[in-house]
This record gives structure tokens, sequence and C-alpha cells, in this order.
């Protein structure tokens, strides 16, 4: 599980996050503070979402299935398996850009392949970049589960190390910790806190993902202390990887007297065959080791469940990396606005509340108790078939939560003006969704009349017990 952690932090997304905080006008210990802080959070989502996968075996889809109902599971897994999918073509397209930085100068320099295209809002030689690293990908997806499960533990540490080297190299550069940190908040006490709390929502929904699905992982665990354990990963991890982004983002300033937030812009900026080799490898390696685990796994699950006779693991992940391509990466990377404050925060708008109604589920109304053969049961008389499959206490809890984000959200992306109150609930789009949703599928299934059969008790999938 650690190692997991490692392998799903250490990548370009992380760092350009960090960065984007020393950009947005963040010293150095504050972009840190907010960073760990955030993911002290999200920790407490992610252990205990992670609670049922280890003690039953069950993966996500499964797992939505005691809340939403049989038939409405569907609804959480497949808007997770969007993001994830949006989240893909970000990954592919940040492997792409590395492919590019190899290129020769002569090919670059080529206008009829080097020029942007407004339609396309790129050029074809980075498109072409972006399609052949999206193609690569596909050899290790093929593996599976097993396969990704090889990659993320013998990655952890070639990852770290290459780490700890560009944190070296502007250390040695930059004369120094003293200097390299030198670059002061730009922000007044009032605009730090505008930013603060937008940008905490933006951390928390960054793994928001995966606090969803851990169970895909977590039902892989021994026990859940090993489970715990493992999950403590992500702040500590976090933390160390935001001082690298943070601290050699700053040192730009010192070293090329300019702030360069994105480590591939970085290292074309420091160029050499030697550099460009590693760049390409702990690159590639870092971006596929976080685009496979986050971003295939939860997708192609969610699909297999949709429907198990069409879509198989492997066919589930082609998929994913073909909405990938829909979802033009390229926009969404645009700038660390676009990035933090439009997709980071708009999408937890809609993670907030599944994880609101799958934990408010699991342990206020179900107890921790499930039925797990009624969870593979379509029949009537199920724990979990409620009405014709679908619980409409966790929907239309689900639709409430996302539905106060919504104008905050359009205003976002500049299609209308709204009262300054929908500007605050936007900013902590995921603490309110999630809250407000979980609350409201706990009062509307207080009111079922029904009592249900997993009040019973549950039973395991796994013959050891957890």
């Amino acid at each position: 599980m650690a190692s997991l952690w490692v392998g799903l932090v250490v990548g370009v997304p992380s760092y350009y996050l960090a960065g984007s905080l020393v950009d947005l006008g963040m010293a150095w210990w504050q972009g840190i503070g907010t960073v760990v802080v955030a993911n002290m959070i999200l920790l407490v989502p992610l252990v205990l979402t992670g609670h049922p996968g280890t003690l039953y075996g069950i993966s996500f889809p499964v797992l939505a299935r005691s809340s939403f109902g049989i038939n409405g599971a569907h609804i959480p897994t497949l808007l997770r398996a969007l993001i994830g999918c949006g989240w893909y073509g970000i990954e592919s397209w940040i492997g792409g850009e590395a492919i590019f930085l190899l290129l020769p100068q002569s090919l670059k320099n080529n206008s009829s392949l080097s020029n942007y295209l407004p339609w396309l809002g790129t050029s074809p030689l980075e498109f072409f970049c972006f399609l052949g690293f999206w193609v690569a990908q596909l050899g290790f997806v093929w593996r599976g589960i097993d396969g990704i499960r090889i990659l993320e533990k013998y990655s952890a540490p070639i990852l770290i190390l290459l780490t700890t080297c560009l944190l070296v190299w502007s250390y040695v550069n930059a004369g120094g910790f003293g200097h390299m940190l030198s670059l002061s908040s730009r922000l007044t006490s009032s605009q730090f806190w505008s930013v603060f709390f937008p940008s905490i929502t933006a951390n928390i929904s960054f793994w928001a993902t995966v606090a969803i699905n851990i169970p895909d992982f977590t039902r892989y665990a021994k026990s859940q202390h090993d489970q715990i354990i493992g999950q403590m990963g992500l702040p500590i991890f976090m933390g160390l990887f935001t001082f690298v982004g943070l601290a050699v983002t700053s040192s730009t300033k010192v070293i090329f007297g300019r702030i360069i937030s994105n480590p591939i812009q970085l290292l074309g900026q420091i160029g050499g065959l030697t550099t460009c080799f590693l760049a390409i490898f702990g690159i590639s390696l870092a971006t596929i080791t976080t685009n496979i685990a986050a971003n295939v796994v939860a997708p192609a699950n969610a699909l297999v469940n949709l429907s198990p006779k069409i879509f198989t693991f492997r066919r589930g992940a082609i998929l994913t990396a073909l909405l990938g391509i829909a979802f033009q990466p390229w926009r969404l990377l645009r700038s660390s606005e676009s990035f933090v404050y439009t997709w980071l925060v708009g999408y937890s708008a809609i993670m907030g509340p599944i994880g609101g109604v799958v934990l408010a589920d699991y342990y206020l109304i179900k107890r921790t108790h499930l039925s797990v053969n009624d969870l593979y049961s379509r029949s009537v008389y199920g724990a979990y078939y409620y009405y014709k499959g679908f619980n409409v206490a966790a929907i239309v809890a689900l639709l409430l939560g996302i539905l106060p984000v919504l104008p905050g959200f359009l205003w976002k992306v500049g299609i209308s003006s709204v009262p300054d109150v929908f500007v605050v609930i936007y900013n902590n789009a995921w603490f309110i969704s999630f809250f407000f949703a979980g609350f409201l599928h706990w009062i509307l299934s207080s009111f079922r009349s029904k009592p249900d059969k997993y009040d019973v008790g549950g039973e395991s999938l796994l013959s050891s017990s957890k």
C-alpha cells in the first residue's frame, strides 16, 4: 500500500500542483502546509472507505451497491470512471510532453508540424507525441491488476532516487537551501486566505478520486492494520514530494530568473543528453505508475460492473484511454488557474457527494454490516434491491449534494455571474457537498419503513478473518 502511494504521488501532476501554489503567490512553506493539511483531512475518508474493501474483499463498484442499489451503483461508479478518463488524458499528455522534449530541434522547427492549430488547441507534433505515449501505456494495461501491482512495487525506489537527484541539482545550482527557498509570499493576508481555501479543496480533490475507489486496492490488503498503516503514505509522501516540487520551483527564480512550475519545461531548460534521457525515463515511469493505478483500475472495474458480458478489464481500460483523448487534456493544463480551480475544484463537487453517501450509508446506516450474498443478488427480496434496483434516497442525496456547487462552477467557466455566496460554496466544494450529501442520505434513509436484511449481520467473501 505504501509503495502504491509512492507510485501515485511521485508524478508530474503532483509536482505541477505544488509549483502552481508558488505560481499563484504562496511562499514555499505555505504551499507545503496547504498540501499536508489537505491530505491529512483526506486520509480520514480514505481509511474509512478502504475498510469494507479489506473486511469483505469487495471492490468499489460492489460496495456502491449497498448504498445506491444493485442497479443504482452504476451512477457513482460511472461518474468516478468519467473523472478517471479525464485524468488518464492529462497524464498521457504529460508523457507526450516528455517525448516532445527529446525530439531534435530541426523537427520542432518544422513549421507544418509545430504550428499551433486553433481548432485542435495544440500543434500536430505535440499531439502525435501524446498519441505515441498513449499507445505505449497500453502494453502495461494489458497485463491487468497483477502487472499494475508489480509495476508499483519496483518503481517506487527508482522514483525516489530520481526525485532526490532533481532536488540535489537545484540545491547545488541555487547555492544552497537558503537561496532556493528565498521566494517569499506575494500575497497579502486577505489574499492568502482567498487562495488557501480553494487550494485546500483542490488538493483534497486531487486524490478524492482514489479515495472513492480505494477498496479496489485495499481488498488485497492482508489486514485492516496493513491498509491503515499503508494509507499513511499519502500525507507523508505527498508532503515530502511537495517540498521537492516547491523547493525546485522556487529555485528556478534564482537559477533562471523566472518561476518555472512545469517540470518538463524545467528539464528542457536544463538541457544535455544525459539529463534528457533521465528526464524521459523518470517522467515516463512516474506517469505510467500514476496513470494506470489511479486512472485505469476504477473506470475498467466500473465498465466490467456495468456489463460483464461486454467488458473485460482490458476492454474497459482501452475505452478509458479513448475517452481520455476526448477530454482534450492540453486545454486543462493551459494554466495553473484552469488546472487547479476549474478542473480539480470542479470535479470535487461530484466526488464529495459520492464519498459522503457511501460513508454515511456504511457507518451510520449499515453499521459496517453487509450481506455479501445480497451484494451479488438481483432478487427483489435482496437487501440492496431497494426500488427496482435503485436506492432513491442515495440518488437524491447525490444530486442535491452537487446542486449548490453548480452556480459557482458556471461562474468559474465564465457562463454566468452569481452572488458571492455561491463563489464561497464553490471554493469549498468538496467539504460542502461531502457533508451535505451524507447528512441528507442519513436523514432520507431514516424514513424507510422496511427493515433491511443487513441488520442481521454480515459475512466476508474471504475465507480468512480480516
